[in-house]
């Protein structure tokens, strides 16, 4: 009996830049699956290819080879105009520099996406609320993104990048510009999503954030060099009636 259907999936994936005329291949091979509900943390040195992987599995970045699928559906020999639909229904995004519109508002930074996937005006408000709050950034909802200091338009770059609720959330360094309290922050609001079921993954250099997920896999030179879970302690029930039970027999 085969399992469910991957977020994610790539068959023999290769991207190859011409620089000055001389090739230069930035991800070379590479076969991932991600399963509903995973949360993925790519790590690697510098050049290992760890960005141009994730831009390509959102359609940013075009593949020279191999394929990409996403819900079942292959995807990587879409026109830029479907891409920019199944981004906008199905693949949210967080950036290292947060990409926010600069003329609107936060609330409306947020909601935007929820409404242009088809969420009601009520719905993409109690989206934004919800998301706000959760990240301390219900007062300053009314702000422009100008007036935020860098941790708060990161946060606003996740809220947005979640409004749409997507199948897949790819975050590439979310946390690389971030002081350690709005590091927190978002670590903690990404660790309730998944917690929700959502499926993501994530480009990071600091051990500390890739510990939040599943499963990490290390990239070299554009290959996949290892790709393991991370083991979770088991934590014993607290409780006194029945850890004395079970000690005495």
């Amino acid at each position: 009996m085969s399992g469910p259907e991957p977020v994610v999936r790539t068959v023999n994936l290769v991207k190859i830049y011409q620089t000055g005329g001389v090739p230069v291949t930035a991800v070379d091979g590479v076969d991932l699956r991600v399963d509903p509900g995973e949360f993925v943390a790519i790590m690697g040195p510098s050049g290992s290819g760890k960005s141009t992987l994730v831009h390509m599995l959102g359609g940013l970045d075009t593949r020279t080879s191999g394929e990409i699928w996403l819900d079942g559906k292959r995807v990587d020999t879409l026109s830029e105009s479907a891409w920019a639909v199944l981004r906008r229904d199905k693949v949210g995004f967080v950036f290292q520099f947060f990409n926010l519109v600069a003329n609107m508002t936060v609330a409306d930074n947020v909601e935007l996406p929820a409404l242009l996937s088809g969420a009601t005006p009520r719905q993409a408000r109690e989206r934004r609320e919800y998301l706000l709050g959760a990240l301390g950034l219900a007062e300053r909802a009314d702000a422009s993104p100008a007036q935020l200091a860098g941790g708060e338009q990161q946060r606003v770059a996740l809220a947005r990048a979640l409004a749409n609720k997507p199948s897949l959330l790819l975050a590439d360094e979310p946390t690389g510009n971030l002081d350690s309290r709005n590091t927190r922050d978002v670590l903690r609001l990404l660790g309730e999503v998944h917690r929700d079921g959502q499926t993501i993954i994530m480009v990071t250099h600091d051990a500390r954030v890739a510990s939040l997920a599943d499963r990490v896999v290390s990239l070299l030179d554009g290959q996949i060099v290892d790709d393991g879970a991370i083991p979770r302690p088991v934590r014993r029930p607290r409780g006194g009636a029945g850890d004395v039970v079970e000690l005495r027999s």
